[in-house]
C-alpha cells in the first residue's frame, strides 16, 4: 500500500492546536449555539425552561451536562420543519431519513452550513489520504440520504475529480473503476464487499485496480473487515462517521497514518459519552452512548443529541482532537438473546475467522415456545460451497459464537450469492419475534 502520511504543515492549524485552544474555541461556540437554539426554536426553549436552565448558565464545558437531551423522537414530533432555527426561506437544502420506523427525520442546511459541511468532508478525505486532483468514485446513495451529496461536495471542495456513481448497478461500478482509474472510493463497507465479488466474477484482480483509499461509513464495521478489504485490494480502508441529525458524513474520520479511531472534528461538534440508562456523563475512556452538540450549525442546531451509537472517547494521536473508537454497535440495535447482549459486529468478527465463509450475512430472530432463537444466514466461499464443506463451516461458526459471544445460534450456510445484498446500509438483523 502507498504511504499517504500527510505533511503536518499542510493541515488546518486547528487540527494540531493545543487542547486549551480547542476547548476555548468550543466554549465560545457552544455559548453561541445554545443561545441560537434557545432564541429561535420553540421546542428547545420549552425544553430548557422545563429543565430550569438558560444559555447564560453555561460557564464551562462541564456545564453542558445541565441541559436536556435531544432525541430522534423530538425531530419526528416536530416534523417537518419545527426544529429549524432560521426562516424556512433561508434553508437551501433539506435531507431526510427513510422513515422506515416512523416519520422521516428532516434536517435542513443554510448556505453557510453547506459550506462548513463541504469543508469538513474535504478535511476528512484529506485525513484519509486523498489529495487535490485525485479521482473520487462516490458510491454512497444520492437523494434524501446525506451520504452521496455530502461526499460529493467534500470531494469537490478538496479539488478532486468527482464521479457521482451512487449505489447499484455493481457491474457498471467495476467498469467505471477500471476505466476512470479513481484513487479513492467512498462507499458503505458492505457494498464494497459486493464490488469485490463483482471484480472476482469478472475475473479481475482487485489488487491491480487503481484504488488506493477506501472511505467507508454509514454502518458499523470491524477491524477484521478492514483487513479483509485492505488485503483484497491492496488499499487503505479508513472509517468516516456522521449522521444526518448532526451534519451528515464528516463529523469524524480516521487518519490514514494511524487508523486508530476516528478523530472528531471538535471545532464544530462537542462530544459526550453518557450511560445509556441513567444519562450520566461518563469520563473519557469509558464505553457508553455517544452524544453530540453542534457548535456552528445555523439551520438545525442540535443540543445534546443522543446518537444511540456505542463507543468511547480517547486522546488525540495524529491530530489534537479527541478520537472515538470504531462504533461497536447501537444501543437500539443491540440484540438481547436469553439475557445476553449481542451486536451484529460480534457475529461478523466470528464469521471472518472461518476460512470457508464469505462476509455476507444476516441475523434472523424468532421465538419458539416462548424462547428466543437466533439464526445466522451466511454464505460459503466458492471454494467451500459443497454440502460437506458448508456443514463443517456451520459447525465451526456455531462453536466460535458460543465460545466467544456466549449464545447458541443456528447456522444456515448458503451457497454463494444467496444472502440479500444491500446497495446502501446493510440490514443485518431481521426480527420476527413479534410476528409469531
Amino acid at each position: 500500500m502507498l504511504d499517504l502520511t500527510p505533511d503536518r504543515a499542510s493541515l488546518d492549524p486547528i487540527e494540531i492546536a493545543s487542547r486549551d485552544e480547542i476547548s476555548a474555541l468550543q466554549l465560545e461556540r457552544l455559548k453561541w449555539s445554545l443561545r441560537h437554539a434557545y432564541e429561535n426554536v420553540a421546542h428547545t426553549r420549552a425544553a430548557f425552561d422545563a429543565k430550569g436552565v438558560h444559555p447564560d448558565d453555561l460557564k464551562s464545558l462541564a456545564d453542558l451536562a445541565k441541559f436536556p437531551f435531544t432525541t430522534k423522537l423530538d425531530l419526528r414530533d416536530n416534523y417537518p420543519f419545527g426544529l429549524f432555527a432560521v426562516p424556512r426561506e433561508q434553508v437551501v437544502r433539506v435531507h431526510a431519513s427513510s422513515g422506515t420506523t416512523g416519520k422521516p427525520t428532516v434536517v435542513g442546511y443554510t448556505s453557510g452550513d453547506i459550506d462548513r459541511w463541504s469543508d469538513l468532508v474535504a478535511r476528512s478525505i484529506r485525513a484519509s489520504g486523498g489529495r487535490p486532483g485525485d479521482i473520487v468514485h462516490v458510491s454512497y446513495g444520492y437523494g434524501l440520504f446525506t451520504g452521496g451529496l455530502g461526499a460529493h461536495y467534500g470531494a469537490e471542495r478538496l479539488g478532486c475529480t468527482t464521479v457521482p456513481v451512487s449505489g447499484g448497478m455493481t457491474e457498471r461500478q467495476v467498469s467505471l473503476i477500471n476505466d476512470f482509474k479513481p484513487q479513492v472510493i467512498m462507499v458503505t463497507p458492505s457494498y464494497m464487499l459486493s464490488i469485490l465479488d463483482e471484480f472476482r466474477r469478472q475475473g479481475l484482480d482487485p489488487r491491480e485496480s487503481s484504488l488506493a483509499v477506501g472511505i467507508f461509513g454509514a454502518e458499523p464495521w470491524t477491524n477484521s473487515m478492514r483487513s479483509e478489504i485492505e488485503q483484497a485490494f491492496d488499499m487503505h480502508a479508513v472509517d468516516i462517521y456522521g449522521l444526518s441529525e448532526i451534519m451528515g458524513p464528516g463529523v469524524a474520520n480516521e487518519c490514514v497514518e494511524t487508523k486508530d479511531g476516528l478523530h472528531i472534528w471538535e471545532d464544530h461538534f462537542y462530544p459526550e459519552i453518557i450511560d445509556p440508562v441513567t444519562g450520566d456523563v461518563l469520563p473519557d475512556g469509558e464505553i457508553g452512548e455517544l452524544v453530540f452538540t453542534t457548535l456552528t450549525k445555523e439551520a438545525l442546531p442540535m443540543v445534546r443529541y443522543r446518537t444511540r451509537d456505542l463507543t468511547r472517547l480517547l486522546p488525540g494521536t495524529a491530530r489534537s482532537m479527541r478520537r472515538m473508537e470504531k462504533i461497536t454497535g447501537r444501543s437500539d440495535d443491540m440484540i438481547i438473546l436469553r439475557g445476553v447482549n449481542v451486536f451484529p459486529t460480534q457475529i461478523e468478527e466470528q464469521i471472518l475467522k472461518c476460512a470457508g465463509l464469505a462476509p455476507h450475512f444476516q441475523i434472523e430472530l424468532s421465538r419458539r415456545e416462548r424462547l428466543d432463537e437466533m439464526t445466522v444466514n451466511v454464505e460459503s466461499t466458492d471454494q467451500a460451497a459443497g454440502e460437506e464443506a458448508r456443514a463443517a463451516s456451520a459447525r465451526e461458526l456455531a462453536h466460535h459464537i458460543k465460545s466467544v459471544v456466549g449464545v447458541t445460534a443456528r447456522i444456515n450456510v448458503c451457497e454463494p450469492g444467496r444472502v440479500a445484498r444491500s446497495e446502501g446500509k446493510a440490514k443485518r438483523v431481521v426480527d420476527n419475534r413479534n410476528k409469531e
